[in-house]
């Protein structure tokens, strides 16, 4: 049979013509099917290359070495001008959040910004949406934060709507939400009201917020609430935060340490 076959082949123009061509179709497409594997695994070695390529390229850019921001912004404080006209500034000093706790008690945060881009302790440090903490620790690079998730945490807060003052703290329960105390049950606070900081708070310039109002507590024998708020700031997802230079805060302290003693 395959003699014939190819006896039919050679003799017969015509058969020889129809079976090159389902030769070369059936070859074509074994070819082809081989050039598509052969590309795919050299498809995979370029893309391997590019990307160790890339790496390295991105190794030499700029943005790949890092060092603490030491950029200021300043704000005006509007709210504190003198008879004069004078009005107190504020510096912000932008600093990348590298650690933050949430889970203890006692939480803090550590900013990638030190002694030597003008962190100093005692500074207030607050966050894109409201206050975030106050620097305790300060090395060359670096500044340690005790957050306002810290049951020994206290700040100065009021009412956006009245000025009402009072403290707010944590709970040491859950990080989204803080606890802000005697607020006279004569204020007019509502769920949904701002609290922001007060001008008691040499930390931070009054008017920042702290949070919203989430509900009113307090028993019946009192004659004040505690309110519970949300806070502004989200301890869970914050990357960047600033701190607060009140650049005429020592000038204040010091004044306030000569004031005679009762004795």
């Amino acid at each position: 049979m395959g003699i014939s076959l190819a006896a039919l082949i050679n003799y017969n123009q015509t058969y020889q013509v129809a079976f090159s061509n389902i030769a070369n179709e059936t070859t074509g497409k074994v070819g082809a099917q081989y050039n598509a594997i052969e590309y795919y695994f050299r498809l995979k070695k370029t893309n391997e290359a590019l990307a160790a390529e890339n790496a390295e390229l991105r190794g030499m850019l700029q943005s790949s070495f890092e060092a603490p921001d030491t950029s200021k912004v300043f704000q005006i404080d509007s709210l504190l001008k003198d008879t004069l006209g004078r009005i107190r500034k504020f510096e912000f000093l932008p600093a990348k959040i590298v650690n933050n706790d949430i889970s203890e008690q006692n939480n803090y945060i550590t900013l990638y910004r030190g002694a030597k881009q003008g962190a100093q302790v005692d500074m207030g440090v607050t966050g894109p949406r409201g206050i975030v903490g106050k620097v305790i620790m300060v090395s060359d690079n670096y500044c340690r934060v005790m957050s306002l998730l810290n049951r020994n945490a206290k700040v100065s807060a009021m009412t956006k709507k009245d000025f009402y003052t009072g403290l707010v703290d944590w709970d040491g329960e859950d990080p989204r939400y803080v606890t802000m105390h005697n607020v006279p049950k004569s204020a007019k606070v509502k769920v949904g009201d701002s609290i922001i900081t007060s001008n008691l708070s040499g930390s931070y310039p009054p008017g920042i917020m702290i949070g919203t109002v989430a509900a009113l507590q307090g028993d019946s024998g009192s004659g004040f609430y505690e309110l519970k708020v949300k806070t502004s700031t989200d301890f869970y997802n914050i990357q960047y935060a600033y701190l607060v230079n009140n650049m005429i805060w020592a000038e204040q302290k010091q004044l306030e340490a000569k004031t005679p003693k009762d004795k």
